[in-house]
C-alpha cells in the first residue's frame, strides 16, 4: 500500500496535474470572449451553442475516448485531446462566419471527450481506494487552477493586445499540456495499437450501468454549470463588470481550498453525505445568484457556487471509481463525462433560449438552474440505505 501511495504522490502524478491544469486553462481562457466573439459575427442570438455544440461532441465521443483509454492507453487518449485544442486555437482567428465559428466548437469538443476521460483512469489506475476522494480533489485542483487562471489570463489578452492573440496563446498551452505527457509512464497493461476497428462501438459498450449513481447527480448538477458558461459574461456586463472572467476566477478560487478537504470528507464521511452537502449549497447559490444587483454581490455568489462545486467534483470522481469495475474504468469514467457533458449542454441551450439576450429573464434563468440542483439534492436524500458507498456494498459490487 505504501508503494501504492508513493506513485500516488510521485513524480507521474505531479506531471498529470501539471498537464491537467495547461489543458484546462487553454479552453477556459477564451470562453468569456467567445460570446462577443460570435456577436461581431453575426450570431448574438446563437449564444446558447456556444457551450452546447462543445459538450455535444465531447458527449458523442466520451463512448470512443473511454473504449481507446482500456485498450490503447490513458496517455495517447489524453494526447488526442491536447491535439485538438492546439489546432483549434489556431483556426478560430479564420472562421469569418457564424456556421464556421459553430462548426469548429462542435469540433473543439472532442477535446474535452478526451484528456479527461484518460486523465481519470490514469488516476483510478495509481489510487487505492481509501484516497480515491483526496487524490481527485488534488487533480481537481489543478484543473480549477487552470480554470482559474484561463479566463482571467485570456481577458488580459484580449484587452492589452488582441482576441487572435489570445486564441494563439491558448494554443500555446495546449501544446504545453501534450508536451508534459510525453514524459508520463502508461499505466494500462498491455496496451493495444490503434486500429480502426476499435472505433466501433457496441450498445453495452455506450453506457456502464454501475455507475448510474453517480451520473444522475452529475447530469442534474452540472446544469447550473452549463447556465453559468452561457450567462455570466452578458449578466457580468450588465453589472458593470469589465473584465468578464472575474467570475470564473472568483469561483474557481474559492473552489480550489475546498476541493482537497472535501475529497478527504468523502474518504472518511461517504460520497453521498459530501453530495448532499454540495448540492444543497449549490441549489443556494444559483438562487443567490438570480438575485444580484451589484458586482460585489455577484463576485461573493460565485464563491458559494465555487464552494458547492468544489465539493461536488472529486467527490463525483471518486464515486464513480469506486463503483467501477477495473477492467472498464475508461468505459465508466465516459460514462459519467457524457452525463456531465449532457447537463452542461442542457444548461447552455436552455438558458441561452431562456434569456435570449433579454436582461429582464437573468432571474429566472438562474433559478431555473437552481432547479435543477435541487432535484441532484433531492435524489441524494432519497437514495436507499443500499445505495449508500459503504466499502462493504463496493467490495461485493466489484466482484
Amino acid at each position: 500500500m505504501a508503494e501504492q501511495i508513493t506513485r500516488v504522490y510521485g513524480l507521474q502524478f505531479g506531471l498529470l496535474c501539471l498537464s491537467s491544469f495547461l489543458f484546462f486553462a487553454s479552453f477556459n481562457m477564451i470562453i468569456p470572449e467567445l460570446p462577443d466573439y460570435l456577436t461581431s459575427l453575426g450570431g448574438a442570438e446563437y449564444k446558447g451553442l456556444i457551450i452546447s455544440l462543445f459538450t455535444l461532441t465531447a458527449g458523442l465521443s466520451r463512448p470512443f475516448s473511454g473504449k481507446l483509454a482500456d485498450k490503447i492507453g490513458r496517455i495517447p487518449v489524453m494526447m488526442v485531446g491536447g491535439a485538438v485544442c492546439i489546432l483549434a486555437g489556431f483556426l478560430y482567428p479564420v472562421t469569418g462566419s457564424v456556421a464556421a465559428f459553430l462548426l469548429l466548437r462542435f469540433l473543439h469538443g472532442f477535446s474535452t471527450g478526451f484528456t479527461p476521460t484518460g486523465t481519470s483512469a490514469y488516476v483510478a489506475d495509481v489510487v487505492p481506494m481509501q484516497k480515491r476522494g483526496e487524490a481527485m480533489g488534488l487533480i481537481g485542483l489543478s484543473g480549477s487552477l487552470g480554470m482559474a487562471a484561463g479566463p482571467a489570463l485570456g481577458g488580459a489578452i484580449a484587452n492589452q493586445f488582441s482576441v487572435n492573440t489570445m486564441f494563439y496563446a491558448s494554443s500555446f498551452a495546449a501544446f504545453l499540456s501534450v508536451a508534459v505527457l510525453v514524459r508520463m509512464h502508461e499505466t494500462l497493461d498491455n496496451p493495444h495499437r490503434f486500429r480502426m476497428g476499435l472505433l466501433r462501438i457496441s450498445k453495452k459498450e455506450l453506457f456502464e450501468p454501475r455507475v448510474w449513481g453517480p451520473s444522475v447527480v452529475m447530469l442534474f448538477s452540472t446544469f447550473a454549470f452549463g447556465t453559468i458558461l452561457t450567462i455570466i459574461p452578458d449578466f457580468s456586463a450588465h453589472l458593470g463588470i469589465q473584465n468578464k472572467g472575474l467570475f470564473f476566477t472568483s469561483f474557481t478560487v474559492s473552489s480550489l481550498a475546498i476541493r482537497f478537504l472535501a475529497g478527504r470528507a468523502s474518504d472518511k464521511y461517504g460520497r453521498i453525505n459530501v453530495l448532499r452537502v454540495s448540492t444543497g449549497l449549490l441549489t443556494i447559490a444559483m438562487l443567490a445568484i438570480g438575485l444580484c444587483t451589484s458586482a460585489t454581490q455577484l463576485l461573493l455568489a460565485g464563491m458559494l457556487f465555487g464552494v458547492a462545486v468544489g465539493m461536488n467534483s472529486p467527490t463525483v470522481f471518486a464515486w464513480t471509481i469506486d463503483l467501477s469495475h477495473e477492467a472498464h474504468r475508461g468505459r465508466a469514467m465516459a460514462t459519467m463525462y457524457i452525463a456531465l457533458e449532457a447537463g452542461i449542454g442542457l444548461g447552455a441551450l436552455s438558458s441561452g433560449w431562456l434569456y435570449s439576450n433579454n436582461v429582464a429573464n437573468f432571474t429566472l434563468t438562474f433559478w431555473v438552474s437552481a432547479g435543477f440542483a435541487a432535484v441532484s439534492f433531492l435524489y441524494l436524500v432519497l437514495l436507499s440505505k443500499k445505495q449508500l458507498d459503504r466499502p462493504s456494498f463496493l467490495q461485493k459490487y466489484n466482484q
